[in-house]
């Protein structure tokens, strides 16, 4: 076709100011492309106003209108671009159709230690820093000591490939020293040892903790109050139908629902993990609050959903993944106080982007400090789940105690993770 992999992407920008940049991928197509392609988007902080997917399942075509999530976040269009291009499969046919994507990142783990006196926002300042370079936080272990300093263990990967020279890890220490100021004591860096594995699981939940975090339905209230803000004065519910009646070969997935941050993501990462192909596809603005999604979709072994209970098993996993992709608990723990996040991973374990940062973002927006946090992973629900687990600081302006200081931070952190 002519074609070399640097066709295969590209990103243009907005005519006007303030107009979406569009991103366009034209290459082979395999299996959870659609997926690996929202979720990059939204690891780089972006937001998908509109999008169209068209594939013959060869060869596919995809067109997403994109935005930041705000004007201070600044976006490396150029990195985002050479992302894209790792995961477009090369420009040669079968061999690579259909093949499942790479589970995570293949570039080494390395351990990021740094000392620093606490403050409020501490956390988020250091997560944004590796969030702008392209570094992706794997794992972290957060302590503070009796003397008010805070030692902070990431695990990270480089998406760029380059954290074993020694300017790409100059330039992260560097980064780090300059944002954090004289706050910071010590910066350190180095490939991660047997340490890492220690930290693969979380502390242990008690029965009633994960029995309420990882619930796998959730009632019509509960859908409602964990789904949409205060602020949505209509309540109107995730409306997924499919009819297998336009297409003789496809089943036509009718979607309108809340938008959220990710949720094009979210859709995509259901159909990847219950082996759903995208044939075409249009995602679109309804208003300001709600999207409208036609997809039309067969089993990856081109066959038409025509089974009702696989019809609506499909339906109602949608839903939930839709109306409840992130789950958001503040519990006890022992004397202290808990904040847990919890988010579904995908089939190949790749855990959701920006879950860290957004929640760290809250807290610092509202003047909390955390005393200890961890990431890690937990099975329940017959899948497994990444868990985020932060002590709060009760040096605060709330009376963590408190009920209605609870559901406050409860809610500005959804909204944080939701994007509303």
């Amino acid at each position: 076709m002519g074609m070399t992999n640097d066709d295969a992407v590209s990103v243009e920008k907005g005519k006007k100011a303030g107009e979406p940049y569009v991103i366009t991928v034209n290459c082979p197509d395999k299996t959870g492309l659609s997926c690996d392609i929202c979720y990059t988007i939204l690891e780089f902080g972006l937001y998908i106003t509109r999008g169209d997917v068209s594939t013959d399942g060869i060869w596919c075509y995809i067109i997403l209108w994109v935005i930041p999530r705000s004007t201070s976040h600044v976006v490396r269009w150029t990195n985002l671009k050479e992302r894209l291009l790792s995961i477009c499969p090369p420009m040669i046919p079968a061999f690579y159709l259909y093949q499942p994507s790479p589970c995570g990142s293949s570039s080494p783990v390395y351990l990021l230690k740094f000392c620093s006196l606490d403050r409020k926002g501490l956390l988020h300042d250091a997560t944004h820093v590796l969030d702008e370079l392209d570094h992706t936080i794997q794992r972290v272990k957060v302590t503070t000591t009796p003397d008010g300093c805070v030692l902070d263990l990431f695990f990270i990967t480089d998406n760029l490939g380059l954290l074993h020279t020694k300017e790409r890890q100059d330039e992260l220490c560097e980064r780090l020293y300059t944002v954090l100021g004289e706050s910071c004591i010590s910066c350190e860096l180095q490939l991660a040892g047997p340490q890492y594995d220690n930290l693969q699981c979380v502390s242990s939940l008690s029965p009633l903790v994960a029995e309420e975090l990882f619930r796998f339905t959730l009632s019509d209230n509960e859908s409602r109050s964990q789904t949409l803000s205060s602020d949505i004065k209509e309540l109107k519910r995730a409306s997924v139908k499919t009819d297998n009646s336009l297409s003789p070969v496809h089943t036509l997935l009718q979607i309108n629902c809340v938008d959220h941050k990710g949720l094009l993501y979210d859709i995509m990462r259901t159909l990847k993990d219950c082996n759903i192909q995208v044939a075409y596809g249009r995602f679109l603005p309804v208003s300001k609050v709600y999207r409208e999604l036609d997809l039309f979709i067969q089993h990856k072994d081109g066959k038409k959903i025509v089974d009702p209970e696989k019809q609506d098993a499909l339906c109602s996993r949608l839903k939930l993944e839709m109306l409840h992709p992130l789950r958001v608990l503040i519990t006890n723990r022992g004397p202290d106080t808990e904040l847990l996040v919890a988010n579904p991973t995908e089939l190949s374990g790749r855990g959701r982007p920006r879950v860290f940062s957004d929640v760290t973002f809250a807290l610092k927006s509202l003047g909390i400090c955390v005393f200890l946090a961890e990431i890690g992973r937990h099975s329940a629900a017959e899948r497994e789940w990444e868990v985020y687990r932060f002590l709060l600081d009760e040096n605060c302006n709330f009376q963590l105690s408190s009920t209605q200081a609870r559901n406050q931070i409860v809610d500005k952190v959804r909204r944080t993770l939701m994007g509303w």
